[in-house]
């Protein structure tokens, strides 16, 4: 059984860890941690998310000792901001844990981009180039090898899934970017109340408009550009990606429909739709990417719908464990 820890159990994607760690046959949950100025520390994590009532009762503990801590552990999740998960993994790396980080401190290789993007200058650029970027139908192999696994946003996933088995066969005009436009439940924001997020405040409404941080990953993993608008809608959780691009000159339907199921068929967590587009309703609360899409004469727009806490974050952080010890992919997911 592999120790497994989670700092910053607290959120909603540390609860959604802790309750895959109980399900999953092969680990062992070891501890569940917070910072020192957090409310939640002390309470049982099943009083702070009632959902595990009954299944998970452990108390969410401060992180003091990180260096005790990872001792006491095979693997650690770390669900936390994204200055903590920088600082925080090397300590846990250089302790032999595996890990799978969910903030974006080590997701992309890029001169100034976490000045630009994250607003801190990144120190451990070793383990940056180390690090396997953490979209599993994709990178399976760096994930299997990797001891620290940088587990794709939830945008770009959505994102990324909808457009790469097109850019791969060679059937994007890349003249013309992929544009990206998509839609995140509130529980994107986590779980600290603000103005932001508040439920009666939330409108359907764009943010982050040519400056979100995703953008980059996004581009930078596709290894083409793109313009990528998100957008917060008054639902709870659930991320839809509504993506147009065009074709390149006599791409046939065919032609798109051979490339995803050639790039999916064999991926569990990857349900393609082919007489119908997707909708949050059909993956929330699942650890699976619907893909669905229409072609019309030079464009084709394709769809995509995750839950942004499970495949968008914390099942495919699962997703990547069951990858790199050999697990069956979808192991305490379904």
């Amino acid at each position: 059984m592999l120790k497994t820890t989670i700092i910053g159990a607290s959120g909603y994607t540390g609860a959604e860890l802790a309750l895959m760690v109980h399900k999953h046959p092969e680990l062992t949950l070891s501890g569940l941690y917070v910072s020192a100025n957090s409310v939640d520390a002390g309470k049982s994590i099943a009083q702070l998310h009632g959902k595990l009532a009954g299944l998970v009762e452990m108390p969410v503990q401060v992180l003091l000792d990180v260096e005790q801590v990872a001792k006491d552990a095979d693997v650690v999740f770390l669900a936390t901001a994204h200055e903590v998960s920088h600082d925080l993994a090397p300590i846990f790396l250089a302790n032999n844990c595996q890990v799978f980080d969910l903030s974006g401190a080590y997701r992309v290789q890029s001169e100034g981009f976490y000045q630009q993007f994250y607003g801190f200058e990144h120190q451990h650029g070793d383990w940056l180039a180390e690090a396997a970027y953490g979209l599993a139908e994709w990178n399976q192999n760096a994930i299997l090898n990797s001891q620290l696994i940088a587990v794709a946003g939830c945008y770009p996933t959505a994102s990324q899934l909808a457009i790469k088995p097109l850019l791969v066969a060679g059937l994007v005009d890349k003249s013309q970017w992929p544009v990206i436009n998509a839609v995140s439940g509130v529980s994107g924001a986590g779980r600290k109340a603000s103005m932001t997020n508040s439920f009666c405040e939330v409108s359907l409404q764009p943010y982050g408009v040519f400056t979100h941080r995703h953008q980059p990953e996004i581009a930078a993993h596709l290894d083409c550009d793109v313009i990528f608008t998100p957008h917060l809608g008054n639902f709870k959780r659930g991320i839809l990606a509504t993506i147009t691009l065009k074709l390149a000159a006599g791409v046939t339907a065919e032609q798109v429909a051979q490339a995803f199921e050639q790039a999916y068929h064999n991926k569990p967590a990857v349900r393609l739709q082919t007489n119908t587009l997707p909708s949050i309703q059909n993956v929330e609360f699942t650890p699976f990417c619907d893909i669905g899409w229409k072609v019309q004469g030079e464009h084709i727009i394709v769809v995509s719908a995750i839950d942004n806490l499970l495949k968008g974050a914390s099942s495919q952080a699962m997703q990547c464990l069951n990858i790199h010890y050999g697990f069956d992919e979808l192991t305490a997911l379904v």
